[in-house]
């Protein structure tokens, strides 16, 4: 058995709700143990610095060192939950915050100190984990897809990991020919989906003041505009054969600004289940099980849709993982792999040309 390690992981995505840290224990091929995690929630000020920042304004050094602290606040939090030491850790993989992602133009940006990170907590830093698959031809994202396939590879396949963040993305992992316990052994392929919670969150700000639509409140109390849904779902992205991404900003609110709050909620939400249900058009077989981690997963308006459509959905505790970590955990497990120089995408995963290493390391 090869020798495996503690790895740590920060992810901070584009819901903007705050910094998901875990533990895992891994040779980065197997996971041999899920340990603590905890989700540390932006401070308000914080929050909007970052909101700013995805649009371009604000001082963004300044955003970036604010975020880089934050990081190191949750990373020492969950260091003191599971009472470890630094020289306990191998390394932190940190996703950073992203502020732009134009894959097609060759550009994706993640803020965030990853030298900075390692001086203050102490411990090894593997960060930017997207721009070398980017220069490879590939999209940059998802960039959790041989994680899942670490996951569920031991399961009846095929099956599907779906993940609900501000962006929502799928892997759908199948049994090749090939016999062997390596993950490229697997078939894998990922995309995004369209939008996971970034319309629907903005949309509740803009409405209730919360970050969030709670419970699936305003949706539930609406009706569905189905002109508009059909002509949201009738951009050319959803025409694009994986693998694909997408900025977070790529979709607005425009199509819904007539609506009422109740119905403008509601149709979004139908939005994202729409998008997610027409991504099985490109499966090359029916996956046998979906398992839905990320925030979308507590939303029960946003659940009953996509189970109205889909057979066998459930969230992933059912398997006995912890959802709001699974992203968290990905970059610990992405970070040993880019130490040992594995591979971390795939053509079919993102597009790139070949298959792909990548992270930028920084020694404590």
């Amino acid at each position: 058995m090869q020798e495996n390690y503690w790895a740590l992981g920060l992810m901070s995505g584009t819901s903007l709700d705050g910094i998901d840290t875990a533990l895992i224990r891994t040779d980065g091929n197997e996971i041999f143990e899920m340990g603590p995690w905890v989700t540390v929630p932006f401070e308000d000020n914080l929050r909007k610095d970052i909101r700013e920042s995805v649009y371009m304004r604000g001082d963004i050094a300044r955003i970036e060192q604010k975020i880089t602290m934050a990081h190191v606040d949750a990373a020492k939090a969950l260091l003191k939950q599971a009472n470890m030491k630094p020289k306990d850790i191998k390394v932190i993989g940190f996703h950073g915050q992203t502020i732009a992602h134009r894959p097609n133009e060759g550009l994706t940006w993640q803020i965030g100190n990853g030298a900075l990170l390692a001086e203050k907590t102490g411990i090894d830093v593997v960060c930017d984990f997207r721009r070398r698959d980017v220069a490879a031809g590939g999209q940059g994202a998802p960039l959790v897809p041989l994680f899942h396939a670490s996951l569920v590879k031991h399961m009846d396949l095929p099956v599907v990991i779906l993940n609900i963040g501000g962006i929502a993305n799928l892997t759908w992992v199948g049994r090749s020919e090939n016999t062997g316990n390596d993950l490229l052994a697997l078939d894998i392929i990922a995309f995004d989906t369209g939008p996971g919670n970034v319309l629907l969150n903005e949309w509740a700000l803009q409405y209730t003041g919360q970050n969030l639509d709670k419970d699936g409140k305003l949706a539930l109390a609406g009706k569905v505009d189905e002109q508009i849904l059909k002509e949201y779902m009738a951009d050319p992205f959803f025409a694009i054969n994986p693998p694909k991404s997408l900025d977070r900003n790529y979709f607005t609110l425009e199509g819904v600004e007539t609506l009422s709050k109740e119905d403008g909620a509601a149709t979004l939400t139908a939005f994202t289940a729409k998008a997610i249900v027409s991504a099985q058009d490109y499966f090359p077989v029916p996956a046998k099980h979906w398992y839905v981690a990320g925030g979308g997963r507590h939303n029960p308006a946003l659940m009953k849709a996509i189970d109205k459509e889909l057979v066998g959905v459930r969230p992933v505790e059912t398997l006995g993982w912890y959802g709001d970590a699974l992203e968290a955990q990905a970059f610990a497990f992405l970070a040993i792999r880019s130490i040992k120089r594995l591979p971390l995408t795939l053509p079919t995963t993102t597009g790139t040309n070949h298959i792909v290493t990548g992270g930028a390391f920084y020694a404590a």
